[in-house]
């Protein structure tokens, strides 16, 4: 059965991917849908939003209906089961996007856990409520451990009549077993050009900012070709404060600089800022100077504070150890 497709419409928010962009409208104008698929490449670059547009077009038989869209956007669709890695936190799951407001200790990395696997099953098996089939997306697939990973791989063994689409940007750390269930949709890093035109789309009061970022080679370079990143590099950007970015423009030239710094620092910002300040840094200090030493400096610094070493001690021996030899 064939459906008339209005890719105009359904895809025309998903920049510079033509490629996934074909093979999602292939599937959607012959009504023909693997099992499972897999979303793979580097977040940031519209994997989530393809998801979202591919499913509207599964619903709707190709063609875009805003109150779809708005359902699918709002994750309420009642045959729609959208999975994302997992905190353990006080006796309970907090999904990955509540981690910060919750207060959730992030030094151990969010997982996507056997019971949540196990849900999907009970999930696809049920009778759908009112679509022809049941949907789940499984976002950072790669974050299963291995008992959560083999009970998937028995869901797509026996999918039945449900669509199962993982998103990961690290495939290579999937089952070879679970890849090869999937049919594959490649989306890739963006270009200069592209990524100004996803980042002049953005709403609201970081239409400027966005913009800003593109003017910030350390945020380009971290951001790899990802627009999503680099709003996210932007944001942990702003939140410094902005005498600490006259200070880091170069390294400490004295002792009693680097400590003052340390102080300040530590003082200023938590845990997880100072890990990305070391990030910009050794972005920073290659562009100025291609050394690799006081980049290798930074990431002993990163395994200290990752170490549980008291921040404040770690960051003044790492300044002092920064001072510029005469």
């Amino acid at each position: 059965m064939n459906f008339e497709v209005d890719s105009h419409h359904l895809f025309e928010d998903l920049i510079a991917q033509p490629l996934a962009v074909s093979l999602l409208e292939a599937a959607l104008s012959q009504g023909r849908f693997a099992p499972a698929y897999l979303f793979s490449g580097p977040d940031g670059v519209g994997r989530s939003l393809a998801v979202l547009r591919f499913l509207e077009g599964v619903l709707t038989g190709g063609k875009s209906l805003m109150r779809e869209r708005r359902r699918l956007e709002a994750l309420n669709h009642p045959d729609l089961l959208w999975l994302e890695p997992t905190y353990q936190h006080q006796g309970r799951l907090v999904p990955q996007s509540q981690g910060e407001a919750e207060g959730v200790s992030r030094r151990s990395p969010p997982l996507l856990r056997l019971e949540q696997i196990r849900g999907v099953t009970r999930f696809l098996g049920r009778q759908p409520v009112e679509a022809l089939r049941g949907m789940v997306v499984i976002e950072a697939a790669e974050a299963m451990p291995e008992a959560a990973a083999n009970a998937l791989l028995k869901t797509l063994e026996e999918p039945g009549h449900g669509l199962l689409i993982l998103l990961s940007a690290a495939p290579e750390r999937l089952l070879s077993t679970i890849r090869s269930r999937c049919q594959q949709i490649l989306f890739s890093r963006l270009d200069g050009d592209a990524m100004e035109v996803v980042l002049a789309r953005v709403q609201g009061a970081e239409i400027e900012s966005s913009l800003l970022g593109l003017d910030k080679p350390e945020l380009l370079a971290m951001a790899g070709g990802s627009p999503g990143a680099l709003l996210s590099h932007l944001r942990a950007w702003q939140l410094v404060p902005e005498e600490l970015w006259h200070r880091l423009e170069d390294r400490p030239q004295k002792p009693m600089d680097a400590l003052a710094l340390a102080r300040d620092i530590t003082e200023a910002l938590n845990g997880e800022q100072q890990l990305w300040l070391i990030n910009w840094w050794q972005q920073h200090l290659w562009i100025q100077q291609s050394d690799p030493n006081p980049l290798n400096r930074l990431e002993r610094l990163r395994s200290h504070l990752l170490g549980f070493v008291q921040p404040r001690l770690a960051w003044e021996v790492a300044l002092l150890e920064l001072i510029p030899s005469a």
